[in-house]
C-alpha cells in the first residue's frame, strides 16, 4: 500500500477477535502500524493475526481479559517491553445483553459495565503514560449511535456507551496538552458476531434485522470495514485537529 498512513505507529486494539476490532486492526497493519491485538478469544485473534500476516503486517497476540488489571497490566507491559511505546489505543471490547432496568439483573449489569467501561478504562490507564511518554498519539473510544437515537431494551449497554462518549470528551480536555488525541467512533447497527448473537435473543430474528436495517437512513446494515476505515481517519495524522468528538458512522440512523 503506498499510502501508509499509520507507518511507524504502535497500535493496540482490543475486542481484537472480530467485529469492528479485528476489521480495524487489519487496515491498521496494511497501513504500517504494528498491532497488538487483545481479547479472550484466543482462536479468533490467531485467525485475524493470520490475516494480519497474510498481507506482510506485523502483529501480537495477547490473550487477556479486559476486566481483570493484572491481566491488563501484564499484556501492555510485554508490549511496552517488545516495541518501546504505544500510539493508538483503540478499545473495542464489548458485550450487549438486552432488557430494561426491571429485567436487567445486577450481575449482568455489573458484567456489561466492566467490559464495556472498565476494560475500557483499565487499557487506557495501562498505556496512556507511555503515549505521553512519546509526545502525543490518538485514543479511539467505541461508543454506539443508541446514545444520541435509542432503539430501546438495551439499558445497560446505551447506558455504557453513554458513559464511554462521554469519557473521550472529558479525557480530550484533559490530555490534549500532553498531546493526545481522544475521539469517539459512535457506530450504527453493524453486521458483527455481536449483532447476530444480539439477534438471537429476538423471536423473530430476521424481522428484528429487517427493523434494524429500515431504521437506517441508508436502508441498509454497516459493515465492520466501514467503522474500521473512520478509525483510521482517527488513528492517523489526517484528524491533527480533531479531539473530544463523536464520529457517527450510522448510514443515518441518528438523523432519522
Amino acid at each position: 500500500m503506498s499510502d501508509q498512513k499509520l507507518q511507524g505507529k504502535v497500535a493496540v486494539i482490543t475486542g481484537a477477535a472480530s467485529g469492528i476490532g479485528a476489521a480495524s486492526a487489519q487496515l491498521f497493519a496494511a497501513h504500517g502500524a504494528r498491532v497488538a491485538l487483545v481479547d479472550v478469544d484466543a482462536e479468533g485473534l490467531k485467525t485475524v493475526a493470520a490475516a494480519v500476516e497474510a498481507n506482510a503486517g506485523q502483529c501480537v497476540i495477547e490473550v487477556c481479559d479486559v476486566t481483570q488489571a493484572g491481566q491488563v497490566d501484564a499484556a501492555a507491559s510485554r508490549i511496552l517491553e517488545k516495541w518501546g511505546g504505544v500510539d493508538v489505543m483503540m478499545p473495542c471490547s464489548g458485550v450487549s445483553v438486552g432488557g430494561t432496568v426491571v429485567t436487567i439483573e445486577e450481575t449482568l449489569w455489573d458484567r456489561v459495565f466492566d467490559i464495556n467501561v472498565k476494560g475500557t478504562y483499565l487499557w487506557l490507564h495501562a498505556v496512556l503514560p507511555s503515549m505521553i511518554a512519546r509526545g502525543g498519539g490518538s485514543i479511539i473510544l467505541l461508543g454506539s449511535q443508541l446514545v444520541a437515537s435509542s432503539g430501546g431494551n438495551n439499558a445497560a449497554y446505551i447506558a455504557s456507551k453513554g458513559a464511554i462518549a462521554v469519557l473521550a470528551k472529558t479525557m480530550a480536555v484533559d490530555h490534549a496538552a500532553q498531546g493526545i488525541r481522544v475521539n469517539a467512533l459512535m457506530p450504527g447497527v453493524t453486521d458483527t458476531a455481536m449483532l447476530r448473537r444480539s439477534l438471537q435473543r429476538h423471536d423473530d430474528p430476521e424481522a428484528c434485522r429487517q427493523r434494524w436495517m429500515a431504521r437506517h437512513a441508508m436502508g441498509r446494515l454497516g459493515r465492520a470495514e466501514e467503522v474500521a476505515r473512520a478509525a483510521l481517519f482517527l488513528a492517523s495524522d489526517d484528524s491533527s485537529f480533531t479531539t473530544g468528538s463523536h464520529l457517527y458512522v450510522d448510514g443515518g440512523w441518528s438523523a432519522m
